[in-house]
């Protein structure tokens, strides 16, 4: 495939605009009756081609191209990991949940469709992730039942990580109980982006174990640097309302040990996950150079 031979934002550019090709293809092509309103389908499309940074999809891409597989096989993957991503937010925005009103700098879905068609644009997102997958005639059966094992397993962790952070606003928590959601909450959708791209190819047990414990390292570390930026970054520049965390009362690793030791702490998170991709059995610079720019954003 040969893409990384371009320079790191070319590459990034190019794998954003082909899963933001690729979902809109999919999400046009959602069956109906003449009957039916194409309306959920229309809020589903507002939520999921609203932009966004699209970095699970890269990671699913970039470990692909490290494995040598087809891109053509990575789109539905790629795409699927997406999907759950999205349908995640517009249940988060909800006001039963983190009740933001702001996403991407525009409203949220619930604010323009109202909760109940939200609710249900997220439910046909996380379905829609799944069918994509299964409709993949690229990919191996023995293939997909381990990557549809693999997003099912991540997908309810995350809802799990959402549980407990809901459980524990305004409660006085430590960083054990803090880590543990946030590797759920954030760091199990970035483990099955990371680990799709392997799947795909069959990759040994090996490269398999050292992309898990990479991927769990930069996981707890963008949510830690989250909540570094969610009380450091204007609302233009994150897309959403800053001081959210602090707003609702909400546990974050800021509040718990202040700014400066939450950036060392991501920091030192991230350098440990590069460090860990030496081991693997391809040549992972492109990988390592993802964790460098994550490590450097500012939103």
């Amino acid at each position: 495939m040969n893409i990384m031979k371009k320079n790191l934002l070319e590459t990034h550019d190019y794998y954003r605009e082909r899963v933001n090709s690729q979902l809109e293809l999919y999400l046009s092509s959602i069956s109906s009756t003449k009957s039916s309103s194409n309306q959920l389908k229309d809020i589903m499309k507002y939520s999921a081609l609203a932009g966004g940074k699209r970095f699970r999809p890269i990671l699913t891409y970039t470990v692909a191209n490290l494995f040598d597989v087809e891109i053509e096989k990575v789109d539905s993957c790629a795409c699927a990991i997406e999907l759950i991503h999205i349908y995640s937010l517009i249940h988060d925005d909800l006001p039963v949940m983190d009740d933001d009103d702001i996403r991407h700098n525009q409203p949220t879905s619930h604010k323009v469709f109202g909760e109940a068609q939200a609710i249900l644009a997220g439910d046909g997102l996380q379905a829609l992730a799944f069918q994509i997958i299964c409709n993949d005639s690229l990919i191996d059966s023995a293939i997909k039942i381990k990557l549809l094992s693999l997003l099912s397993t991540s997908s309810y962790a995350m809802a799990e990580g959402q549980s407990i952070d809901l459980s524990i606003v305004s409660q006085k928590v430590d960083l054990k109980v803090l880590d543990n959601m946030h590797k759920k909450k954030t760091g199990a959708l970035l483990n099955c982006a990371i680990k799709f791209g392997a799947l795909l190819n069959n990759t040994s047990g090996k490269d398999l174990s050292i992309l898990d414990s990479f991927s769990n390292n930069i996981g707890l570390a963008y949510q830690v640097q989250d909540d570094v930026l969610d009380v450091t970054t204007s609302d233009e520049v994150l897309g959403k309302r800053q001081n959210s965390d602090s707003i609702k009362n909400k546990p974050s690793y800021p509040a718990i040990i202040g700014v400066e030791e939450s950036i060392k702490t991501f920091e030192a998170l991230y350098q440990e996950a590069m460090n860990e991709l030496s081991l693997l059995s391809v040549d992972a610079e492109p990988l390592r150079l993802i964790t460098e720019k994550l490590m450097r954003r500012s939103y």
